[in-house]
């Protein structure tokens, strides 16, 4: 969220290999823009590998009903104001910010700079990944 919570950006991590991808919300953070783009995304995603999905309790995840159905396991909600079983997103959220710090306008980044800052998040090399690169993570794990 942005200053005055008029402006977001999503995060969608995926919790094996650490990926990133942000979401554009030129629509802002309401259930149904988020919706919108969050579908667009998971169309690109293959099949075998969306397993689980683990979402917030924030208002923008109302619409989870058009998503469950994509997820083999189904569609989890974490605890509210449990940041301990989300350590992965809080990780990513840090990074995040030091992209885009807290309080400012996120609506003056568009597409083309979140794809840049998601390009810099997924090619740093990880000692917890044994040194690779979250791309390469996540491409492992996208081969049937």
């Amino acid at each position: 969220m942005g200053r005055s919570s008029r402006s977001s950006i999503g995060t969608l991590v995926d919790r094996r290999s650490r990926y990133v991808r942000l979401l554009y919300l030129p629509g802002g953070h309401g259930a149904e823009p988020f919706a919108a783009t969050l579908g667009a995304l998971f169309e690109q995603i293959p099949e075998h590998a969306r397993w689980t999905m683990t979402w917030d309790q924030g208002a923008e995840m109302a619409r989870h009903d058009l998503f469950g159905h994509l997820f083999a396991e189904g569609v989890y909600f974490a605890h509210p104001a449990s940041l301990w079983v989300r350590g992965t997103k809080e990780n990513t959220n840090g990074l995040f910010r030091q992209h885009f710090p807290k309080g400012t306008d996120l609506s003056v980044h568009g597409p083309e700079v979140l794809r840049e800052v998601e390009e810099r998040l997924n090619d740093r090399a990880r000692k917890n990944l044994d040194w690779r690169t979250l791309a390469q993570v996540f491409a492992e794990g996208l081969a049937p």
